[in-house]
């Protein structure tokens, strides 16, 4: 059976004008209309007691107090899904469960990521991958994904990326970064070592630092001149990067389009130049 929100958002395409209000009422603060009988509901919408309780009935409740019981049951069953979904994940859960906790985390993790950026830094970022003349991009592991993934985008719009598997290469672009150059290191701990060699070295080549990493002190976040943070909602010892993956990728999408929006015109122009056409896919005009 629908539940109250889903009966309401449902029913609001099709309400009158006398019935709108107490729809948006609902959907906008469902807990307040338990405190409400239907005078004071009505009231609020600027409606009358009988249109609340014929539309009641017409979403399928025999009246008002039916449907706030059954809101009742519904914000109740909703607030103890919330709390299952919110714990971390059990050895006994089932994969509805999995596929909610994992669901929620990655969702909460990219809101407080969003919150956690600064538009001044990403501002000052983006001036330095304008201006530069490579990018090199450092991360290993899931981090590593995180730079391959930056690197495709970049190339995209024919900026000069370099990102290597090999941590060995990774040191030996960084030897070879100048003060044209902008340097990007990928760590979510901020702790790894092989990243913050590769860091110092770009820093003693003059080439300026930002850093993906988690909200908290670290070797990285000291010694980066710019820091983009995302949300620190994961263990450090890890089974398997998630939700802090899904928050640094989100950062890069938002590096690469505010990059785009600098000059869009050229870099959406350039983009569709680098678009690699698949076989059944028709040239436009194509008949």
């Amino acid at each position: 059976m629908k539940n109250v929100i889903v009966r309401f958002r449902e029913y609001e395409p099709h309400a009158s004008s006398a019935e709108r209000g107490i729809v948006q009422l609902v959907l906008k603060a469902p807990e307040k209309i338990l405190e409400y009988n239907s005078h004071q509901l009505a009231e609020a919408a600027f409606s009358s007691p009988a249109t609340v309780v014929r539309l009641c009935k017409k979403i399928g409740f025999s009246g008002y107090k039916a449907m706030q019981q059954a809101l009742i049951r519904d914000l109740s069953a909703k607030q103890k899904k919330e709390e299952q979904i919110q714990a971390d994940i059990q050895r006994d859960d089932s994969l509805e469960q999995i596929i909610a906790k994992v669901t929620y985390k990655n969702i909460d993790s990219l809101e407080t990521t969003g919150k956690l950026l600064d538009e001044a830094t990403i501002c000052q970022c983006v001036d330095l991958l304008e201006d530069c003349t490579n990018i090199a991009l450092f991360g290993l592991g899931s981090s590593l994904l995180v730079a391959r993934d930056a690197c495709q985008k970049f190339l995209r719009v024919n900026k000069t990326c370099l990102v290597a598997d090999d941590w060995h290469m990774q040191l030996l672009y960084a030897k070879n970064l100048t003060e044209q150059d902008v340097a990007i290191a990928i760590s979510y701990s901020g702790m790894t070592k092989e990243i913050l060699e590769c860091a110092n070295e770009a820093k003693r080549k003059g080439a300026p630092l930002i850093a993906i990493t988690r909200f908290a002190d670290s070797s990285l976040v000291r010694l980066a001149d710019y820091n983009l943070y995302v949300a620190a909602s994961e263990v450090l010892v890890r089974s398997g990067a998630m939700s802090s993956r899904i928050s640094q990728l989100n950062v890069v999408d938002i590096l690469y389009t505010a990059y785009i929006n600098r000059h869009f015109d050229e870099h959406v122009l350039q983009a569709q130049k680098t678009y690699m056409r698949k076989e059944n896919e028709r040239k436009e005009g194509d008949v």
